[in-house]
Protein backbone atom coordinates (compact mmCIF):
# COMPACT_ATOMS: atom_id res chain seq x y z
CA UNK A 1 0.00 0.00 0.00
CA UNK A 2 1.26 3.35 -1.08
CA UNK A 3 0.52 6.00 1.88
CA UNK A 4 2.05 8.89 -0.29
CA UNK A 5 -0.20 8.37 -3.27
CA UNK A 6 -3.41 7.79 -0.13
CA UNK A 7 -2.34 10.96 1.30
CA UNK A 8 -1.93 12.41 -2.51
CA UNK A 9 -5.28 11.46 -3.55
CA UNK A 10 -7.11 12.49 0.05
CA UNK A 11 -5.88 16.10 -0.55
CA UNK A 12 -6.71 16.27 -3.76
CA UNK A 13 -10.46 15.19 -3.04
CA UNK A 14 -10.58 17.25 -0.13
CA UNK A 15 -9.77 20.17 -2.35
CA UNK A 16 -12.58 19.22 -4.75
CA UNK A 17 -15.08 18.49 -2.03
CA UNK A 18 -13.80 21.94 -0.67
CA UNK A 19 -14.33 24.01 -3.98
CA UNK A 20 -16.59 22.06 -5.96
CA UNK A 21 -20.00 24.22 -5.01
CA UNK A 22 -23.18 23.36 -7.16
CA UNK A 23 -22.79 19.40 -7.13
CA UNK A 24 -21.40 16.59 -8.69
CA UNK A 25 -21.26 18.34 -12.42
CA UNK A 26 -19.22 21.13 -10.24
CA UNK A 27 -16.65 18.48 -9.66
CA UNK A 28 -15.84 17.24 -13.67
CA UNK A 29 -13.43 20.34 -14.37
CA UNK A 30 -11.33 19.38 -11.06
CA UNK A 31 -11.29 15.48 -12.26
CA UNK A 32 -10.77 16.58 -15.79
CA UNK A 33 -7.73 18.46 -13.98
CA UNK A 34 -6.46 15.27 -12.39
CA UNK A 35 -6.07 13.49 -16.16
CA UNK A 36 -3.97 16.18 -16.25
CA UNK A 37 -1.96 16.06 -13.24
CA UNK A 38 -1.51 12.29 -12.18
CA UNK A 39 -1.68 8.69 -13.69
CA UNK A 40 -4.70 7.70 -11.97
CA UNK A 41 -7.38 7.79 -15.00
CA UNK A 42 -7.50 9.09 -18.51
CA UNK A 43 -10.07 11.20 -20.27
CA UNK A 44 -11.72 8.07 -21.53
CA UNK A 45 -12.03 6.53 -18.23
CA UNK A 46 -13.59 9.93 -17.12
CA UNK A 47 -16.14 9.46 -19.56
CA UNK A 48 -16.53 5.99 -18.35
CA UNK A 49 -16.81 6.93 -14.95
CA UNK A 50 -19.14 9.11 -15.34
CA UNK A 51 -21.39 6.79 -17.63
CA UNK A 52 -21.35 4.35 -14.22
CA UNK A 53 -21.68 7.34 -12.00
CA UNK A 54 -25.10 8.30 -13.89
CA UNK A 55 -26.63 5.19 -14.10
CA UNK A 56 -25.77 4.12 -10.49
CA UNK A 57 -27.76 5.58 -7.37
CA UNK A 58 -26.36 8.62 -5.67
CA UNK A 59 -24.67 12.26 -6.06
CA UNK A 60 -22.51 11.97 -8.75
CA UNK A 61 -18.97 13.51 -7.74
CA UNK A 62 -19.34 10.76 -4.57
CA UNK A 63 -19.67 7.73 -7.06
CA UNK A 64 -16.54 9.64 -8.95
CA UNK A 65 -14.75 9.89 -6.22
CA UNK A 66 -15.25 6.53 -5.65
CA UNK A 67 -14.30 5.10 -8.45
CA UNK A 68 -11.20 6.95 -8.82
CA UNK A 69 -10.31 5.70 -5.96
CA UNK A 70 -10.80 2.01 -6.47
CA UNK A 71 -9.45 2.31 -9.72
CA UNK A 72 -6.04 3.53 -8.62
CA UNK A 73 -5.62 1.91 -5.30
CA UNK A 74 -8.52 -0.91 -4.85
CA UNK A 75 -11.21 -0.47 -2.42
CA UNK A 76 -9.71 1.29 0.45
CA UNK A 77 -8.35 3.88 -1.73
CA UNK A 78 -12.27 3.97 -2.82
CA UNK A 79 -12.74 4.89 0.98
CA UNK A 80 -9.69 7.31 1.39
CA UNK A 81 -10.96 9.44 -1.81
CA UNK A 82 -14.85 9.41 -0.64
CA UNK A 83 -13.57 10.68 2.64
CA UNK A 84 -11.58 13.03 0.84
CA UNK A 85 -14.61 14.11 -1.16
CA UNK A 86 -17.03 14.47 1.92
CA UNK A 87 -15.35 15.54 5.00
CA UNK A 88 -15.13 19.41 3.79
CA UNK A 89 -18.56 18.92 3.34
CA UNK A 90 -19.21 17.78 6.89
CA UNK A 91 -17.02 20.71 7.92
CA UNK A 92 -18.74 23.32 6.61
CA UNK A 93 -21.90 21.88 7.58
CA UNK A 94 -21.15 21.85 11.56
CA UNK A 95 -19.98 25.52 10.91
CA UNK A 96 -23.08 26.91 9.28
CA UNK A 97 -25.70 25.36 11.31
CA UNK A 98 -24.09 26.94 14.57
CA UNK A 99 -24.69 30.47 12.49
CA UNK A 100 -27.39 29.80 10.04
CA UNK A 101 -29.95 32.14 11.07
CA UNK A 102 -27.00 35.03 11.07
CA UNK A 103 -25.20 33.96 7.99
CA UNK A 104 -28.76 33.59 5.66
CA UNK A 105 -29.82 36.89 6.72
CA UNK A 106 -25.98 38.39 6.06
CA UNK A 107 -26.14 40.53 2.93
CA UNK A 108 -22.99 39.71 2.13
CA UNK A 109 -23.60 35.87 1.95
CA UNK A 110 -26.54 36.47 -0.18
CA UNK A 111 -24.81 38.84 -2.88
CA UNK A 112 -21.75 36.09 -2.56
CA UNK A 113 -23.95 33.12 -3.68
CA UNK A 114 -25.20 35.38 -6.51
CA UNK A 115 -21.98 35.82 -7.75
CA UNK A 116 -21.09 32.14 -7.19
CA UNK A 117 -24.07 31.15 -9.13
CA UNK A 118 -22.84 32.20 -12.53
CA UNK A 119 -19.19 31.46 -12.30
CA UNK A 120 -20.54 27.44 -10.93
CA UNK A 121 -22.67 28.00 -14.79
CA UNK A 122 -19.98 28.54 -16.45
CA UNK A 123 -17.62 25.93 -15.26
CA UNK A 124 -19.99 23.24 -15.47
CA UNK A 125 -20.74 24.59 -19.29
CA UNK A 126 -17.36 24.03 -20.01
CA UNK A 127 -16.71 20.56 -18.23
CA UNK A 128 -19.87 19.61 -20.65
CA UNK A 129 -17.85 20.44 -23.41
CA UNK A 130 -14.95 18.89 -22.81
CA UNK A 131 -16.74 15.62 -22.59
CA UNK A 132 -19.03 16.37 -25.52
CA UNK A 133 -15.61 16.87 -27.07
CA UNK A 134 -14.02 13.29 -26.08
CA UNK A 135 -17.86 11.81 -26.22
CA UNK A 136 -18.62 13.07 -30.29
CA UNK A 137 -14.98 13.28 -31.36
CA UNK A 138 -12.19 10.41 -32.02
CA UNK A 139 -9.10 12.27 -30.68
CA UNK A 140 -5.88 11.27 -31.94
CA UNK A 141 -2.56 12.66 -32.52
CA UNK A 142 -3.16 14.23 -35.48
CA UNK A 143 -6.30 15.83 -34.32
CA UNK A 144 -10.14 14.45 -34.21
CA UNK A 145 -12.35 12.86 -35.97
CA UNK A 146 -16.20 13.18 -35.63
CA UNK A 147 -17.62 10.13 -33.96
CA UNK A 148 -20.76 10.28 -36.23
CA UNK A 149 -22.44 6.72 -35.06
CA UNK A 150 -22.14 8.87 -31.35
CA UNK A 151 -23.17 12.04 -32.78
CA UNK A 152 -25.69 10.75 -34.69
CA UNK A 153 -27.17 8.62 -31.34
CA UNK A 154 -26.83 12.15 -29.56
CA UNK A 155 -29.17 13.74 -32.24
CA UNK A 156 -31.70 11.22 -32.42
CA UNK A 157 -32.15 10.91 -28.19
CA UNK A 158 -32.10 14.55 -27.80
CA UNK A 159 -34.62 14.39 -30.36
CA UNK A 160 -36.76 11.77 -28.93
CA UNK A 161 -36.36 14.01 -25.46
CA UNK A 162 -38.42 16.44 -26.85
CA UNK A 163 -41.50 14.11 -27.42
CA UNK A 164 -43.56 14.85 -24.41
CA UNK A 165 -44.58 10.74 -23.81
CA UNK A 166 -41.21 10.19 -24.14
CA UNK A 167 -39.70 12.73 -21.02
CA UNK A 168 -41.68 10.65 -19.02
CA UNK A 169 -39.82 7.51 -19.48
CA UNK A 170 -37.47 6.44 -16.28
CA UNK A 171 -34.07 7.57 -17.19
CA UNK A 172 -32.13 3.93 -16.26
CA UNK A 173 -34.30 2.73 -18.94
CA UNK A 174 -32.75 5.37 -21.09
CA UNK A 175 -29.53 3.93 -20.02
CA UNK A 176 -30.20 0.54 -20.44
CA UNK A 177 -31.17 1.25 -24.46
CA UNK A 178 -28.10 3.38 -24.96
CA UNK A 179 -26.16 0.38 -23.50
CA UNK A 180 -27.74 -2.08 -25.85
CA UNK A 181 -27.19 -0.13 -28.73
CA UNK A 182 -24.14 0.27 -27.62
CA UNK A 183 -22.75 -3.38 -27.67
CA UNK A 184 -25.44 -3.91 -30.92
CA UNK A 185 -23.90 -1.32 -32.62
CA UNK A 186 -20.24 -1.68 -30.98
CA UNK A 187 -19.61 1.97 -30.59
Amino acid sequence: MDVKLMITMFFEFFKIGLFAVGGGPATLPYLMELTQKYDWFTMEDLTNMIAVSESTPGPLGLNMATYTGVHAMGIFGGIVTTMGLVLPSIIIICIIAAYFAKMNENKYVQAAFKGIRPAVTAIIASAVLSICKVSLFVIHENGMTPAWKSMILCVIILGLLQIKRLKKIHPALWFVVGGIIGVVLRF
